[in-house]
Formats: structure tokens, sequence, C-alpha cells
């Protein structure tokens, strides 16, 4: 009776280990292909941190809050990634308009493009929030 116990205990375990070594690799997995070099020899990641690096002294006390909190809806395990994507798209903006400085109108756009369709939402709850209108900014969505 013990032993059938046992082995049904060492099964369930050996499954859920699997299935979360399964979701670990996932995670890193796309990790992984974002660091690949594209044709033109820079990654994803690598771009993203040349566009924050280069808007970075465009960034505001009050623009920076403002991201931090658009973000805050993340869980806290990705926002660092997501601030990251989110503020490299924005920093791209920023230098294909040649912008004197981060406003809340790139932020706005910035975060539409960065985000996946389904996080749009969040968005959309926040902006409510603060009484932002967003009819402006549909064709991004």
């Amino acid at each position: 009776m013990l032993q059938d116990w046992f082995m049904w205990f060492i099964a369930f375990w050996c499954v859920v280990m699997v299935v979360l070594m399964a979701i670990g690799g996932y995670f890193m997995f796309r990790k992984f292909l974002k660091k690949l070099p594209k044709n033109d020899g820079k990654s994803d990641m690598d771009w993203e941190l040349h566009y924050i690096d280069e808007t970075l002294h465009l960034w505001g006390e009050e623009q920076k809050a403002f991201l931090n909190d658009l973000v805050s809806p993340v869980p806290e395990l990705f926002r660092d990634v997501a601030k990251q994507k989110i503020a490299g798209k924005i920093g791209e903006l920023a230098l294909k308009e040649k912008a004197k400085t981060i406003t809340e109108d790139l932020i706005i756009r910035g975060y539409i493009l960065a985000t996946p369709k389904r996080d749009h939402k969040f968005l959309r709850k926040k902006m409510d929030d603060r009484k932002i209108d967003l009819t402006q900014y549909e064709q991004f969505f």
C-alpha cells in the first residue's frame, strides 16, 4: 500500500518537474531568439538598448514616472523586460521624428506599438483611470 502511494507520488513529481522545465525552457528560448543577430548584425535586444542609450537624455522624471505607471499592471517578474521593450520602441520613434524631448504622445504611441494586441486592454484601462482620451491613437491599436 505504501509502495503504491510512493510510486504515484514519484510519477506525479516527475510530471511536475518536466512541465516546469518546459515552461522555463520556453521563456529561455524566447530570450535566446531575441539575442540572435539579424541581417544587420544586431539583435532585437541590441537595437532596444541602442535606442534607449541614444534617447536617455530626452527622458524627464515625469516621463519616467508615466512609463512606470503604464507598466504597473505587468507582473513584477516581467516588468523590467516590458519596460525595456517599450522604452526601446519609444526611443526608436523619438529618433525617427527627431524629437527634442520624450512626450506623453510618444510614450503612448510607443507603448501601443511595443505591446501585443492582447495587452492593449490594460493600456485602455490605465488611460481611462488617468482620464486620457485615446481616440487620436485608435489607428495604432
